[in-house]
């Protein structure tokens, strides 16, 4: 027994010592409960139990082979759930980065409470406020890295031919999510009935299945409002594609990198007489928003939907992708109105509404390219240019924009 209870102890020095490694408290605290009733655990003290309970008729050699053992056992499930992205993730940020990180880890931003990690298990992970992700999807891309901008900077460009000199570029690589970006899967639709059910798992199945393969979100609520971990936090996922937002600081361009992703089961442009979202995926989208500002210290300015970030840079046209063109419900989110406000893509890189986008009189995404041309024709009268020739010098500092993502090694092709 008292041989048992030193093994415990130091097992528990070993985790404390892992423990010391992680630069946020919060990450820290985490860390160390989850590994008080993690299920690995507890394989793990069954292992020192036995090996115990057996020392007096086996050797020392055998003992401490055992001891490593389950130590290994202990240390590679924890890595293997959280504890190896949480240490990726800081440990690239740049240390003004790391310390907001840890602020909005631990108070999370204005309109958040603090929620932390109640239970993680293999199949899935609980929050304090009831916020439950589901695992058996989850899959990996790549460790989130890109180049934000910033937004009264220059932007140059990458040596060419025509320009050998270029100067530096005002952006840097970050790693923390600065953003959500929601959207509609547009899948297979069934009526919300009870008659319907075999039906509503199925569709669900088949797009759960669908998008892990295509690593196409962070997350998807499904129509029963449960909450599915498709990429993990940590990675990109391939849910914007080409795409433009910005808040007060920071120009966020292709926000694979920089935004997650957060799907509802839903089509943008119900039948007659069905919404868009039910009321359990509405509460499910609040709780896990809550949870990802909270953990990420996201500004609500920054919880976007797809409509309102979407570009084709073909023709310098928005809203490519319209799901959430209308009705996102913000308010219900916990957010404000986010459709008010001022496309980054128009006034900052004289990007247009296609014609077709205004006829069809969408009245909410419509609110922000007002907005956004306003600012975009003043900009253009206090510059003492015509407005055309303001917005092609705009569509050229896109096109810097992408030179330098390029020359950095920080752009994805998208089709």
């Amino acid at each position: 027994m008292r041989l048992a209870i030193l093994i415990r102890n130091a097992l528990v020095r070993a985790l404390e010592w892992r423990a010391r490694h992680f630069s946020d408290p919060v990450d820290r605290l985490q860390f160390l409960r989850r590994n008080i009733d993690a299920p690995g655990k507890a394989a793990s003290w069954s292992a020192f139990g036995a090996a115990s309970r057996s020392i007096a008729g086996r050797s020392a050699h055998a003992f401490i082979i055992a001891t490593v053992l389950a130590l290994v056992s202990a240390w590679c499930w924890t890595l293997s759930r959280h504890g190896k992205a949480s240490s990726e993730i800081h440990g690239r940020l740049p240390g003004s980065a790391r310390a907001v990180t840890r602020r909005a880890g631990r108070h999370g931003p204005p309109g958040t409470g603090k929620v932390w990690v109640v239970q993680t298990t293999p199949q899935f992970d609980l929050y304090s406020n009831g916020l439950r992700v589901e695992e058996q999807y989850a899959t990996s891309t790549a460790p989130r890295r890109y180049v934000a901008f910033v937004r009264n900077g220059p932007i140059s460009r990458v040596p060419s031919r025509a320009s050998p000199v270029a100067s530096a570029v005002e952006g840097e690589w970050r790693s923390a999510p600065a953003g959500i970006v929601y959207h509609t899967t547009e899948s297979h639709w069934a009526p919300f009935e009870k008659e319907q059910n075999q039906s509503l798992r199925r569709a669900g199945e088949g797009l759960l299945e669908y998008v892990q393969r295509r690593h196409s979100y962070h997350f998807v609520i499904d129509r029963f409002g449960r909450v599915f971990r498709i990429v993990r936090e940590g990675d990109y996922a391939n849910h914007a594609g080409n795409s433009i937002w910005a808040d007060q600081v920071w120009i966020y361009i292709n926000l694979n990198q920089s935004f997650f992703g957060v799907a509802f089961e839903a089509r943008s442009q119900p039948a007659r007489n069905e919404s868009t979202v039910n009321a359990a995926q509405i509460y499910a989208g609040r709780i896990l928003t809550d949870m990802l500002r909270a953990r990420y210290g996201i500004a609500a300015s920054n919880c976007v939907a797809h409509a309102q970030v979407s570009v084709n840079p073909a023709n310098f046209g928005v809203g490519y992708h319209l799901d959430w063109a209308a009705n996102l419900p913000f308010a219900q989110l916990g957010l404000p109105d986010n459709y008010k406000l001022p496309l980054a893509s128009v006034n900052l890189f004289g990007f247009e509404p296609p014609a077709a986008m205004l006829a069809a009189g969408l009245p909410s995404v419509k609110q922000g390219l007002l907005a956004s041309q306003a600012e975009l024709r003043a900009d253009a009268g206090a510059s003492g240019q015509p407005l055309e020739r303001y917005r092609a010098k705009l569509q050229e500092r896109y096109r810097d924009a992408i030179r330098a993502l390029r020359g950095k090694g920080a752009y994805q092709e998208y089709n």
